[in-house]
């Protein structure tokens, strides 16, 4: 049970970088996603497949992109073994609101966002 508590405990920290960087920390994304990850979804009428390095260049190329309202809430991780998911709810990202999906492994020792998908879920998209 204390291992499952820790690994709990590793993957709400790993969620945390994920929300501390999005918002123009790229050393902390960097260190929260697997080099290979990839993001997946839609914003509006814009999707996005793309490798996890052009979510980086996104948010070094626009930092603050958390509104003035934003708040982030882990609503679940489920893990077994060394895999799992990990589920972000957002209000104010970009002036919209999302539910974010992130698979996560442990690789090395270290829990990893492997991927993200994520779902718009309301608030009008950015013009461009």
């Amino acid at each position: 049970m204390a291992d499952t508590l820790q690994d709990l405990d590793e993957v709400r920290a790993l969620i945390q970088l994920y929300i501390d960087g999005s918002n123009g920390d790229v050393a902390k994304l960097k260190k929260a996603f697997h080099a290979d990850a990839r993001m997946f979804g839609h914003i509006g009428p814009m999707n996005t497949y793309i490798p996890i390095g052009g979510f980086f260049d996104m948010v070094q190329a626009q930092p603050g992109m958390a509104g003035p309202k934003y708040k982030a809430f882990v609503r679940s991780i489920d893990l077994s073994g060394d895999a799992g998911v990990a589920v972000l709810v957002e209000t104010d990202y970009l002036g919209c609101d999302f539910v974010d999906y992130f698979s996560v492994a442990r690789i090395g020792g270290r829990w990893q966002i492997t991927n993200k998908t994520y779902a718009h879920t309301g608030g009008q998209p950015p013009s461009k």
